[in-house]
């Protein structure tokens, strides 16, 4: 029977049987009394509904009486017992059904999978030229690949070279084929298209830029800058612009490297000269670096890009997103920039590209080829479109596996970066009181040789760098910008010759640098991003060769650097935890550096102190000074937190303009 209606606005109570076969139990279910026409037609389903299964039951009961009755009474005890907790309404598959529209049951309903959204991206990104990664399995003899000059044949062969890596037998062609008509006109008339490579590091990409620059600009006559290279770093302009050096050594070509370490005088020399008709260029290709680039756009006289015909922008992404999209547009900027003077140039005068007419067809125009090389491209539509790409080419790397038929499958067609194949990738968990037990453990213990160690901060490489030094029995060096360029150089000469086994290093080495025998790279500070990452462990196993990389990772790291692999497609990382018994016979002599280490800051301290009391520096200098040097000295000093705690409080915290250009002039006092 229905309940008694009440008062309208307040809510009542109900007991309902709600399943069958002896699984029913009792809900309490809250409601508000309806208007009258709807309380009628409530009622009258409820009715039908208890009358359907009263029906049921009798069927059953004929059916089962012997355990329909056992099933009743124990019905009865749970039911006494579901009236005081106020138990939910259950159904049961398609036996129960639910009330009409006066029920609402929660939670009720399947758990299904997050599909993941899978990006729309443009046709030349979504179906590249795909290249195999397999260095040693698909070489390729050079006189195999087409069009490449007798001369160029010769000084390959004479640097050693016989074969060429998959993504130089690829992109080499696909450049030349661009400029088949010469640098002067497009293919058929037409603008070149835009190509960008994607492939591991040490796969060959700068000589894949190389070649082709030389040759098509083997019959240039009058001297312009053609090419143009820009690199993120001054370490990688040298190495490519040595590299440029090498192939145009009798050429005629002429190479220019600005990257700030000449005076921009210097540097301005070497770009152009003046004469009585005007300024005239003194370099076929210029290398680069963005900001010293864009001081002598804006401020040299005479240097033109008007005549650029191939803009090379090597590590993309990392140009991309380290803001120097500014310096990018200013090159194109400049490369469409009309001349004031009038006569043979006005022949070949560059406009901004547009839609292909009648008239925009009749004057023939420079075209300019963008080539964009990483080994971590962004495959980002946004951040890709602000580089303003024609018709763009993507050659990127895959790995091809052999089928017991012969054929050939591709794999790892979906991930998002590749890495070389000889590479074997390992973690360790640990904390962060061993991580420079295990650094020596490595070395030591495990006879590690040709190390690469890479750090967060210069100020962690700095102090990881004394500390080895002080522990003893190891030959190592520190690489940062912290150091001038010359002892950069010879640190780096050294480190390939054998005579460095541990190279402390920052981020400073892991963007395109060739560094020749690298046997093992140790992540000493967990990368944050991926694309660190894939740059530090592409130090070893280049061209083919094998090589290990060890990520020391803290165990709150440990779960989000897994994530980080997984989700770049990168899954054969292998765990090597490294036992404590293993570590405790470097912990007396490790103790013993640490208190070396202490010795030596308080000794810099007492400097310090000297220094001001010679100087009679007036008390609002010193107190600016001393906190400056103290903190310059706990930042390139392991110290005990007890006495960084003690020198901190010394410290005051105000100070004025003029005693920091003071402190800054002083910092040499360090070095005494």
């Amino acid at each position: 029977m229905a309940a008694a209606p009440q008062r309208r606005g307040k809510p009542i109570e109900k007991n309902r049987k709600c399943s069958e076969r002896g699984l029913k139990q009792l809900c309490i279910v809250v409601t508000q009394i309806p208007d009258s026409e709807e309380d009628v037609k409530q009622q009258e389903n409820r009715n039908n509904f208890k009358n359907k299964s009263n029906k049921r039951k009798k069927t059953d009961e004929e059916t089962q009486e012997d355990e329909t009755g056992k099933k009743e009474s124990s019905e009865k005890a749970k039911g006494n017992q579901t009236t005081e907790e106020e138990l939910p309404l259950v159904a049961s598959g398609e036996e129960a059904n639910c009330p009409p529209s006066s029920m609402m049951i929660l939670g009720d309903y399947d758990a299904k999978p997050v599909q993941k959204v899978q990006p729309f991206l443009p046709q030349w990104l979504a179906e590249p030229k795909r290249v195999q990664k397999r260095i040693r399995d698909n070489l390729c003899p050079i006189r195999d690949v087409p069009g490449i000059h007798p001369r160029l044949l010769k000084k390959l062969q004479m640097n050693g070279i016989e074969s060429f890596f998959p993504v130089q037998a690829e992109v080499i062609p696909a450049i030349l084929q661009s400029a088949a008509n010469g640098y002067l006109v497009g293919r058929g008339g037409y603008r070149p298209k835009d190509i960008c490579v994607s492939a591991p590091t040490g796969s060959g990409k700068t000589l894949s830029f190389v070649i082709p620059i030389v040759q098509v600009l083997l019959d240039r006559v009058v001297c312009h800058v053609r090419a143009l290279v820009v690199l993120p770093t001054k370490e990688l302009a040298q190495q490519v612009s040595k590299v440029f050096n090498v192939y145009t050594d009798g050429t005629g070509l002429k190479v220019a490297l600005i990257t700030g370490q000449k005076s921009f005088a210097k540097e301005q020399e070497m770009l152009v000269q003046k004469k009585v008709t005007g300024y005239c260029s003194l370099a076929d290709i210029v290398v680069a670096t963005p900001g010293r680039l864009t001081d002598h756009i804006n401020q040299t006289p005479g240097f033109s890009l008007t005549q650029l015909r191939f803009l090379i922008v090597d590590e993309a992404d990392r140009m991309i997103d380290d803001m120097h999209q500014n310096c990018l547009n200013q090159i194109v900027k400049a490369a469409f920039q009309g001349e004031n003077d009038s006569g043979s140039n006005m022949l070949f005068q560059r406009t901004k590209p547009g839609p292909v007419t009648a008239a925009s067809s009749c004057s023939p125009q420079i075209p300019l080829q963008k080539l964009l090389f990483s080994a971590t491209l962004t495959q980002d539509p946004e951040k890709l479109q602000q580089l303003d790409l024609f018709q763009p080419r993507l050659f990127t790397s895959v790995y091809s596996e052999k089928n017991r038929d012969g054929t050939e499958t591709e794999q790892d067609t979906n991930n998002k970066y590749t890495l070389p194949e000889g590479l074997s990738q390992c973690y360790v968990p640990c904390d962060l009181n061993s991580k420079p037990l295990l650094l020596l453990y490595f070395m030591l213990t495990m006879k590690f040789t040709r190390v690469l160690c890479f750090t967060n901060s210069r100020e962690a490489s700095h102090r990881l760098f004394l500390l080895v030094q002080a522990f003893g029995g190891i030959t190592v060096a520190e690489f940062s910008s912290r150091l001038p360029p010359n002892e950069r150089r010879r640190t780096m000469k050294e480190f390939e010759q054998g005579k460095i086994q541990l190279l402390i290093s920052t981020d400073a080495t892991a963007r395109g640098i060739d560094v020749k025998g690298v046997n093992y790279v140790i992540n000493y500070d967990a990368p944050q991003f991926i694309r660190t990452y894939i740059h530090r462990v592409g130090r070893t196993a280049r061209a083919g060769e094998a090589g290990v990389a060890f990520s020391l990772v803290l165990r709150i790291q440990e779960r989000r650097f897994l994530r980080m692999l997984r989700d770049a497609g990168i899954q054969d990382i292998k765990k090597h935890p490294v036992k404590g018994n293993s570590l405790k016979p470097l912990v007396q002599q490790y103790e013993g550096a640490l208190c070396k280490l202490e010795k030596t800051v308080k000794d810099a301290v007492n400097r310090v102190h000297w220094f001001i009391k010679k100087k009679k520096i007036n008390f609002e200098i010193q107190v600016v000074l001393k906190r400056t040097l103290y903190r310059i000295l706990l930042a390139y000093a392991e110290l005990p937190p007890a006495l960084e705690r003690g020198l901190m409080e010394l410290l005051p915290s105000n100070g004025t303009a003029p005693a920091l250009a003071f402190v800054l002039q002083s910092k040499t006092m360090l070095k005494c």
